[in-house]
């Protein structure tokens, strides 16, 4: 079935009932065993079916992320680490795909993940996520194949830009019951990110929502409606509307 499952670059309907069950194999409790199992055979779908994950739409690629990043904040050692060489092999496996140019598929859908994650998990950013991080840096520094290569650099700027968002999450606990401060360090974080709109949009969505508990229903419309101008500015950019 490999040419059905290649079809449309993997992005059929065939190949999205294969990944499903791999996916809802991370989504349900499993055994350390059974896990470790899990991401050996996720190794070997990635490294034999490459374009679903690095060409046409982001939506596969992003929902591994998101459950490979859960298990980087996992309370055992061995699955964080697992997951961690998973999640470097899934950057690597993008930068070989891409000619040893870059892996910004990749790349942002796992910034996005992050901030994603921020919201849905608690204890994100703790001492074992900071620890799956570094082991993901160790992995690209003693890398020899691609030492000479913007790789490893890449890398480093990844789990750097991480941990800011990381920073910047710390400093919103910390004024969650400050409604306006707590907005405002959304929206600084949200600019940051203007040459980013998928990023860009993850935290006007996220500000959306804080409006929204607090009653704030004409600032929640504005941020939809930023979210909507985002939108519609990057189909434009891409010639799908006019």
């Amino acid at each position: 079935l490999k040419n059905q499952l290649l079809t449309d670059h993997g992005h059929n309907p065939l190949m999205k009932k294969v990944f499903d069950v791999y996916l809802c194999f991370l989504q349900k409790n499993q055994s350390e065993t059974a896990l470790k199992n899990v991401f050996s055979a996720l190794r070997a779908l990635i490294y034999k079916f490459p374009s679903t994950f690095y060409e046409g739409r982001a939506d596969m690629c992003s929902a591994l992320c998101y459950e490979i990043l859960k298990y980087c904040n996992s309370k055992l050692s061995s699955i964080r680490n697992e997951a961690s060489q998973l999640l470097y092999f899934l950057m690597r496996n993008n930068f070989d795909y891409t000619g040893k140019k870059s892996f910004v598929r990749t790349h942002l859908q796992v910034i996005i993940s992050v901030s994603q994650l921020i919201a849905d998990v608690v204890g994100i950013g703790g001492t074992r996520f900071q620890q799956s991080l570094s082991i993901i840096n160790n992995c690209a520094n003693n890398d020899r194949i691609i030492k000479h290569t913007t790789f490893p650099s890449d890398v480093k700027d990844l789990t750097k830009r991480i941990r800011t968002v990381l920073m910047a999450t710390a400093q919103m606990k910390e004024h969650e019951n400050d409604p306006e401060m707590l907005v405002d360090l959304q929206y600084s974080l949200a600019k940051s990110y203007a040459s980013t709109p998928e990023l860009r949009k993850t935290w006007l969505d996220s500000m959306a929502r804080i409006h929204v508990k607090n009653g704030d229903l004409s600032e929640a419309a504005m941020c939809y409606v930023h979210v909507a101008a985002l939108v519609a500015e990057y189909l434009t950019r891409k010639g799908m509307i006019s």
